[in-house]
């Protein structure tokens, strides 16, 4: 393949506007933004669990107060009546003792209610306790993830804003440069992600590495219009006076 040595040395620019893209794609992939969202997103989910969990168990804590209340209301309600009853007028002597035991028995159920009403609410309020922290947790961690999504959008924005201009740098080093050049270029660039460098001082610059005397020979015999490529990478070597050919 021939090319005008100038035509060729576009595809230097070509090449360098190429790269930052390669470069803006890879830091696009590789914000630590990513991780940190998909950490603080697991963090949300993990504190929304916790806060469903400590609800959870204040809600039955709750039930079980409602209903231990309930009970203490159903056997002081029967005590009050039962005292009604005994101090009531024609009462006899049995139908008397069956109240006054009864009133035992219910005193002593009341007071067993009590116990656990009172042992209920001190774990009511210790689960309490938890549903505040968990809450505030959640809200801290939405809070982290709300930051970190905003971080993500600018360096997003700040990307896809250098991406843009790139594409057009490109598009401005594209007139000048044959097709079947540019085809060769993107081939190499497709398979190597590098399609043309500069030879400098006998040393490709996509591969770093110097040419043997042999490929240096060649490439000094090759007229200065051919087309020549990397024999270690395969990229298009543009020769210039810096080349040390």
């Amino acid at each position: 393949m021939k090319a005008d040595p100038a035509v060729q040395r576009k595809l230097l620019d070509l090449s360098e506007v190429d790269a930052e893209l390669t470069r803006l794609a890879h830091r696009r992939r590789t914000l630590p933004e990513h991780d940190e969202l998909t950490q603080a997103e697991a963090a949300v989910r993990q504190a929304k669990d916790k806060l469903v969990e400590v609800e959870t168990a204040a809600g039955d804590l709750d039930r079980d107060i409602r209903r231990i209340e309930r009970d203490v209301d159903g056997v002081r309600a029967r005590t009050e009546r039962d005292n009604q009853m005994l101090t009531g007028a024609g009462i006899g002597a049995k139908q008397a003792s069956d109240l006054q035991h009864e009133l035992e028995t219910l005193a002593r159920r009341q007071s067993i209610l009590e116990d656990e009403q009172l042992e209920i609410m001190e774990q009511r309020e210790a689960i309490g306790v938890d549903v505040e922290h968990s809450r505030e947790a959640l809200a801290a961690a939405e809070q982290k993830l709300s930051e970190l999504a905003e971080r993500r959008d600018s360096a997003l924005a700040d990307i896809d804003a250098a991406e843009a201009g790139r594409r057009r740098a490109r598009e401005e080093a594209l007139p000048g440069i044959p097709a079947d050049l540019l085809a060769a270029y993107d081939k190499r660039r497709e398979q190597r992600g590098v399609g043309a460098a500069l030879l400098l001082q006998r040393r490709c610059q996509a591969c770093r590495l110097e040419l043997d005397r042999t490929a240096i020979s060649e490439l000094r015999g090759a007229p200065a219009d051919e087309v020549v490529h990397c024999e270690e990478c395969g990229v298009i070597l543009v020769r210039t006076k810096e080349s040390g050919l």
